[in-house]
């Protein structure tokens, strides 16, 4: 189905009227719409972790050309680097961003990289925030593989939103698992390496451990605190209610 967008319609907002319109979408369909509407001012953002090949793989079959932000915060496991390449690869993705910490971040407040060890979540900020928040700024609307099967705030993620002066979509949002794995074994997707030995959910090697099956999908980040979230999907526009959800 083809839905004609009058984005100079201001009688509701923007976001609230894709939703309306999306919400009962399949992801792909998602997709083609977000391209249609935003072009060449929309981004994925993407960890190539563990449920990361799906949303790539139908983002490649959209459009390939489509931005794709990484952040390679320094951290990161080297099975996650590896799969990056090897799904950038295999899906013909041509415009994989690389975002890494600014130097001057990293010397400043991290000259020896142990920052994680005392406080996770400037860790996050310098690693992880900072590096997105500037490379969004060339960028209207992104896209995130986030899904309410994951639970806590993530149960009424809504398919379109609004942050903090964009749009942004969660194509997957209604998937279960079994509609992932279903669609990963229908295309022979690759899976994360780490996922075999017990990681459901992959970020930065010193803050992510496996899980026991059967746990919690991301019971194994930032284990023994009270933390479920890097930073990225919450709104930090001054009035603006906290973008919760977790995990890109």
């Amino acid at each position: 189905m083809a839905y004609a967008y009058d984005l100079s319609d201001r009688r509701l907002p923007l976001a609230a009227r894709l939703d309306a319109e999306l919400r009962h979408a399949h992801p792909r369909t998602i997709l083609e719409e977000a391209a249609a509407a935003f072009g060449e001012r929309l981004a994925l953002v993407s960890s190539f972790g563990a449920e990361s090949a799906v949303l790539l793989h139908l983002v490649s079959k959209v459009k390939p050309d489509m931005p794709v932000l990484f952040l390679d915060t320094g951290m990161l496991f080297g099975q996650t680097l590896d799969y990056r390449k090897q799904l950038a690869d295999r899906f013909g993705l041509t415009a994989v961003r690389d975002l890494r910490p600014a130097y001057q971040d990293l010397a400043t407040e991290d000259p020896h990289a142990k920052l994680w060890q005392s406080d996770t979540d400037a860790c996050c900020h310098i690693r992880k925030v900072l590096p997105l928040d500037r490379a969004l700024s060339e960028f209207d609307a992104w896209i995130t593989g986030r899904k309410r099967f994951h639970g806590g705030a993530r149960l009424s993620l809504p398919v379109v939103e609004a942050a903090d002066g964009q749009v942004k979509f969660n194509p997957l949002a209604n998937w279960t698992k079994a509609d992932l794995d279903a669609y990963a074994a229908e295309y022979e997707l690759p899976a994360h390496p780490l996922v075999a030995q017990g990681f459901p959910s992959i970020g930065c090697w010193p803050c992510t451990q496996a899980v026991e099956a059967g746990g919690d999908v991301r019971s194994g980040r930032w284990v023994g605190q009270d933390k479920t979230e890097c930073g990225i999907h919450i709104a930090r526009a001054p009035g603006v209610a906290p973008n919760v959800g977790g995990g890109i």
